[in-house]
């Protein structure tokens, strides 16, 4: 069965999706306007989205250049709270520093809300932080939010609206909650979170990650009977977020871009490129 849901995810998948919508600027016109009504889109740096106070929600950083990109245009800092291991040869080449918090699509908890906070506060002393998932939209958006509403220079609702400029889906309701529901954070609890964060986070051993596999799974399964709908007798399950969650753990198994040249992954590469197309397309 659980082969039989996997096979049904990769086929489920239609045309790629149409081209990312906002304002495609050239290089070197500096970060993004806090009151911009589109995202900005830069060569290799997607769907970027401010903030304030120097922090950009945005996709994943593409290639080299991105980096280089990044930082001329102030960034020092790079937070990831996506799934997959971030680029961190060529975030070192540039000047960079890469920190690894990921999150899931049903929201932010305390305790990562507080890394999260002591992550950009810290970058903020050096320059810009650039905050990313995979798409730029979703955990991304709702991270910056609640980093913004926590170290007190947004309210709520204005961290809701620059989500809603990231193209946020509404069906996210686990994320949009982290943040309406946000409040400043204690500045001594943060100062509390060790300054070392990680520059890469993966489960702690294997048993963890079946067991966070075997718990998608079962999702999933519940969804497939559901006719990959919400299920009734379980509200809080959304289709597009469990399929994100299933590429996050694929993608976070891939060790390096060394790896990803084995061709022996590549069936495994492209069934994950599918989950994240279709997660992306479920959820507007």
């Amino acid at each position: 069965m659980m082969l039989h849901v996997l096979l049904q995810i990769a086929l489920v998948v239609g045309a790629p999706p149409a081209g990312a919508a906002g304002t495609l600027v050239p290089p070197g016109t500096g970060l993004p306007a806090v009151g911009a009504s589109s995202p900005t889109h830069l060569p290799g740096l997607p769907n970027m989205v401010s903030f304030g106070n120097g922090l950009v929600s945005g996709g994943v950083p593409t290639g080299r250049k991105a980096f280089e990109r990044m930082h001329g245009l102030g960034v020092r800092t790079v937070v990831s709270v996506d799934g997959a291991v971030p680029d961190l040869e060529s975030a070192r080449q540039a000047g960079l520093r890469y920190i690894h918090l990921p999150i899931g699509y049903d929201g932010v908890d305390e305790s990562r809300r507080h890394e999260l906070a002591r992550a950009v506060r810290d970058g903020l002393d050096r320059g810009g932080v650039y905050l990313h998932c995979h798409h730029g939209k979703h955990r991304s958006a709702a991270a910056s939010g609640v980093v913004g509403v926590g170290l007190g220079w947004i309210t709520p609702d204005q961290a809701l609206e620059r989500m809603s400029v990231a193209g946020t889906s509404p069906r996210y309701r686990g994320l949009l909650e982290s943040v309406s529901e946000a409040t400043r954070l204690d500045p001594r609890r943060i100062e509390a979170v060790p300054a070392d964060l990680p520059e890469v986070s993966r489960p702690s051993d294997l048993v963890e990650a079946m067991v966070e596999l075997d718990r998608v799974l079962e999702h999933l399964e519940r969804i497939s009977d559901a006719s990959w709908r919400i299920p009734r007798a379980h509200p809080d399950l959304v289709p597009a977020a469990e399929a994100g969650r299933l590429a996050d753990l694929f993608r976070l198994a891939i060790p390096s871009k060394a790896t990803t040249d084995d061709p022996g992954l590549d069936p495994v590469l492209d069934l994950v490129r599918r989950l994240e197309v279709d997660a992306d397309r479920a959820s507007r």
